[in-house]
């Protein structure tokens, strides 16, 4: 069974090879781009801008296998709406940043909202990619079914690269059924109490899908059926229920007002089990993901720090890898037209 969004779809592909290919031959760069609702994360320096806003349309959408293909420009409010429709969703839930993020941004970018650790990244749920690399050259890796798995994985790479090693015309991802029920816990507390919490209730068997500690309360999702969300309330000793419906989308799309104002914005990785004790900060993913308003921010052993504003690359740390990274940004674009200057590919 397929299922389109009736009049919003337009496949733009032959017209955004057609540029690529051009810039190839004449050696300019583009930046690639949607609404930009990520430019928060850093801009490239490119001579002209490659719009993919108008390639937009769900190619295909098969509820009873849960799995989808829509082209990259698709706006993820419009997806969202399509899978409410069968009680289905994206398992790695994108910031939508005000409705204008799109499906091919949230791949290209590979960021996951709120139930990162318990659902899965983007990367856990690309089926398959179709992109222009920086020859003009279309190419397509993996497919729209879950066992397709020959050779490298290379839609995993594309995955997060931030367009660097292609422009993205469209993606197959696999869905997840929507829980019968969720419900937000909360409880008053310091920092290292709700670390040891957390710390604590990682190895225990119960339907957690998102936590969130920040300015003295620790919130806590259960999703599933409503007598298991009763058992884990009960089992996790947190009586008070919030109210706010719009919490954890709030938080995904940077649209709580911990993130307001232009304060200096920092996103800490932290290694899981490892404490973070900062009460100034907003921490979520069962304590795995900070986000702090500083600007000189250490990270913790064995973890990274991305600065947001002002928008800094990320670091590559390992010269080994960055050796490797190059070798892969040759191959699939070996002028370096394609967002030059978003991610680095040095340890510099």
């Amino acid at each position: 069974m397929a299922t389109s969004i009736s009049g919003e779809g337009r496949d733009d592909a032959e017209a955004i090879a057609a540029t690529v290919a051009a810039s190839y031959a004449d050696g300019g760069t583009l930046a690639i781009s949607g609404h930009r609702s990520k430019r928060f994360l850093g801009e490239a320096q490119a001579q002209a801008t490659l719009s993919v806003a108008g390639h937009t349309g769900v190619i295909a959408h098969r509820p009873n296998e849960l799995v989808l293909t829509a082209r990259a420009g698709t706006p993820l409010a419009h997806i969202e709406r399509l899978l409410d429709s069968h009680r289905q969703m994206l398992p790695f839930d994108p910031p939508q940043y005000g409705g204008q993020g799109t499906f091919g941004g949230a791949i290209a970018t590979g960021l996951a909202g709120p139930a990162r650790p318990w659902r899965g990244g983007v990367r856990d749920s690309v089926l398959g990619v179709e992109i222009v690399n920086g020859m003009g050259e279309r190419l397509r890796f993996g497919g729209s079914v879950i066992k397709n798995v020959a050779g490298y994985d290379i839609s995993r790479l594309v995955t997060g690269a931030f367009g660097t090693l292609g422009v993205i015309l469209s993606a197959s991802v696999r869905l997840l059924p929507k829980p019968e029920a969720e419900q937000t816990l909360v409880q008053e507390c310091d920092v290292a109490r709700a670390g040891r919490w957390l710390r604590a209730w990682v190895r225990w068997p119960l339907p957690i899908t998102a936590t969130c500690f920040e300015n003295g309360l620790l919130r806590v999702r259960v999703s599933g059926a409503r007598t298991a969300i009763a058992d884990a309330a009960t089992e996790l000793g947190m009586p008070m229920r919030d109210p706010d419906p719009t919490f954890w989308q709030r938080v995904r799309d940077h649209d709580h007002p911990w993130f307001d104002g232009d304060a200096p914005l920092a996103r800490i990785a932290i290694p899981r089990g490892t404490p973070f004790e900062r009460d100034d900060a907003l921490i979520e993913w069962g304590g795995s993901q900070a986000w702090l308003r500083d600007d000189n921010v250490d990270p913790p052993p064995g973890g990274h720090v991305r600065s947001y504003r002002p928008a800094l690359p990320a670091p590559v740390s390992n010269p080994a890898l960055a050796r490797y990274m190059q070798r892969i940004k040759d191959a699939f674009d070996p002028k370096g037209i394609l967002n030059p200057g978003l991610v680095p590919l040095n340890a510099a």
